[in-house]
């Protein structure tokens, strides 16, 4: 069988600059029926060892440092055997998280993440965080975005290390370029299409 999407749903806290709120996580598993790619790690690593199934994991791709994507990234990673990926401009993020704890690799704007036979691309997309990625998938039509993007409109920005105007131009310049039939696998809530994001994201925030 070739490569397929799945998703994990976690629940727990978000917190953040002394505030915190309860949220629902997607995670996704990107793989075939030999090996995976997990894209964060979020809550509860039980759930994420079970979807895995006893494939190799390459790697826990962590889109970002806030909490609620990294909070089950060590337990996750140590239960498979895999290495943690995160950008490194969200090592501060990282650090208040797991401060006992190093990522294992650097994740860089267009790295290429091989799994399945089939090429992942790494964007960095600063603005909800300094070191927010996103993972385009072509063969699938894809990419995994996060919480650059949402379906609804972009990511949450006003706390600290986010920056509104970083951010739309991330999703202008990295995400809004790819194909607008282009799936949005999303970090909460329902995905939606690069097409519809771009047509309800207003013209002036562009």
């Amino acid at each position: 069988m070739g490569l397929r999407i799945q998703r994990v749903v976690t629940s727990g806290i978000f917190s953040l600059d002394g505030e915190d709120f309860d949220v629902d996580n997607n995670i996704w598993l990107i793989g075939d029926d030999h090996e995976v790619v997990v894209v964060d790690a979020a809550h509860d690593h039980r759930p994420i060892v079970e979807a895995v199934g006893g494939r190799r994991t390459l790697g826990v791709l962590c889109t970002h440092g806030h909490n609620d994507h990294i909070n089950a990234a060590v337990e996750l990673a140590d239960s498979v055997d895999a290495p943690i990926w995160l950008h490194p401009d969200d090592g501060m993020l990282w650090d208040v998280v797991h401060p006992d704890r190093r990522i294992d690799d650097p994740l860089r704007d267009g790295m290429a993440v091989s799994v399945g036979g089939d090429d992942m691309t790494i964007l960095h997309t600063p603005g909800h965080s300094p070191g927010g990625c996103c993972i385009h998938v072509p063969s699938l039509g894809t990419v995994f975005s996060g919480d650059t993007l949402f379906n609804g409109g972009p990511g949450a920005t006003g706390r600290s290390f986010s920056d509104l105007g970083i951010l739309v131009d991330s999703i202008r310049s990295r995400l809004f370029v790819l194909d607008g039939a282009t799936t949005v696998h999303t970090g909460h809530g329902d995905s939606t299409t690069i097409g519809a994001e771009a047509r309800r994201l207003p013209k002036d925030e562009l």
